[in-house]
């Protein structure tokens, strides 16, 4: 529970929200996220400078950027601090799609791609990103980790022996992403043949299918069958 000094005042927020009598400069600052903000604190004083970049949403959410060296050893950190329950861990690719949004529609004029690469929040300085998920049952609060993963070498340490449940999340991010787990016990594919080549969930990977029939919504819808009194007119 967020101590009720961190809960945001119900008349600070209604003043805020009058921004045609109050300007932006002097609108009030909201209290803070005493809770999150420790946890952050907290975080760095057991990691240090591996802890690379932080973002709060007051009362709502945290994230945590840290050095790719210092994934399995932040993972050791959360769980000493009280996230002992793992919700998932994955990947993200943060490069545009070459071959442009699924809901696009075939038949318009092409566009030419967004190259620009951005990691949301947090931060980041490569195309993939390693983000995890844990949480504090006790305190009822989770935290999102992430780390960069280098484009020509994209591996990082396991938490299969931190948290037992990332070893399947681990192996379907390395079947998806070409992502290696160092330390893991196994990384067989689950879902895809061993000899299959490419890693679909790659924004550079050709979903064909999709090049044939675009998906979802824009297919040619047929008329409906005329009723058999119009067909006696």
């Amino acid at each position: 529970m967020v101590p009720k000094t961190t809960r945001p005042n119900r008349l600070l927020l209604a003043v805020a929200r009058l921004s045609n009598e109050v300007g932006a400069d002097d609108a009030p600052a909201l209290p803070g996220d005493g809770l999150r903000e420790g946890i952050i604190d907290d975080l760095r004083a057991r990691i240090g400078d591996a802890l690379l970049e932080t973002h709060i949403d007051p009362n709502d959410d945290v994230w945590a950027r840290v050095s790719t060296e210092s994934w399995r050893a932040t993972g050791l950190a959360l769980k000493s601090a009280g996230f002992t329950w793992f919700s998932f861990l994955s990947a993200i690719d943060w490069m545009p799609s070459p071959y442009g949004k699924g809901e696009d529609d075939p038949t318009a004029d092409p566009v030419e791609p967004d190259t620009e690469i951005v990691q949301g929040v947090a931060g980041g300085e490569t195309r993939l990103q390693v983000f995890a998920r844990v949480k504090d049952l006790d305190r009822h609060v989770g935290i999102t980790i992430k780390a960069d993963v280098a484009d020509d070498q994209p591996v990082i340490d396991s938490w299969s022996d931190v948290y037992v449940g990332a070893n399947w999340h681990e192996r379907e991010c390395h079947e998806m992403f070409g992502i290696g787990f160092n330390g893991h016990p196994d990384l067989r594919n689950m879902y895809l043949p061993t000899d299959f080549e490419g890693f679909p969930l790659r924004k550079d990977f050709p979903l064909l299918a999709r090049m044939v029939k675009p998906w979802p919504g824009i297919v040619d819808v047929e008329p409906m069958p005329a009723d058999d009194d119009e067909d006696t007119k």
